[in-house]
């Protein structure tokens, strides 16, 4: 009795996340000008928390900022935002980050993503849609007073910066992202 409450709230869960990031689609399908402000804002937040970030956005080829990236799970997870991409500080498209997970997980909650490229080839297997971090990548998660001694990993590095809310985790999962030239 109780597998089968478990299986139909995590139906729910599921075709909920799935509704939610085909409304996140439908709202920011287009090329917008707060996508980009948001954007800017949130790297601008993560690094007056870290201020080590700077270096990286000074040094790096580019960058794809994710203000926003909302994630949800009961058992089986999702998480899904949009973004901007940037090449020598300039917005050269937009992108969408999707995320499934699967394994001991419940919650939700909201965070900032950014990643940067080390160089031109980072950056262009970004923007050709052939990254994708499977179980094995890893994200930094910026804490207040916490030190960033991180290098770069294949050519990217990437961040993260909590919003809100609470998650419970050990799961098993990867990211996709697609991109949109502006």
């Amino acid at each position: 009795m109780k597998t089968l409450n478990i299986k139909k709230i995590q139906a729910l869960v599921l075709t909920l996340m799935i509704s939610a990031a085909m409304g996140i689609n439908a709202q920011v399908g287009g090329w917008k000008a707060d996508l980009i402000e948001d954007s800017g804002k949130a790297l601008d937040a993560m690094i007056e928390k870290q201020p080590k970030l700077q270096s990286f956005k000074d040094k790096s080829f580019g960058y794809a900022v994710f203000p926003k990236v909302t994630k949800g799970a009961l058992g089986i997870g999702g998480a899904g935002g949009k973004g901007i991409v940037y090449k020598d500080h300039v917005p050269t498209g937009e992108s969408t980050l999707s995320q499934v997970t699967i394994g001991f997980q419940a919650g939700g909650q909201q965070y900032k993503e950014v990643i940067f490229f080390e160089n031109e080839e980072a950056y262009k297997k970004f923007t050709n849609k052939k990254v994708k971090f499977d179980g094995q990548a890893s994200a930094v998660a910026i804490t207040e007073g916490g030190s960033v001694d991180v290098a770069f990993k294949n050519g990217l590095a990437v961040f993260t910066q909590t919003n809100g809310g609470l998650m419970f985790e050990a799961s098993i999962g990867g990211q996709h992202f697609s991109f949109k030239a502006k």
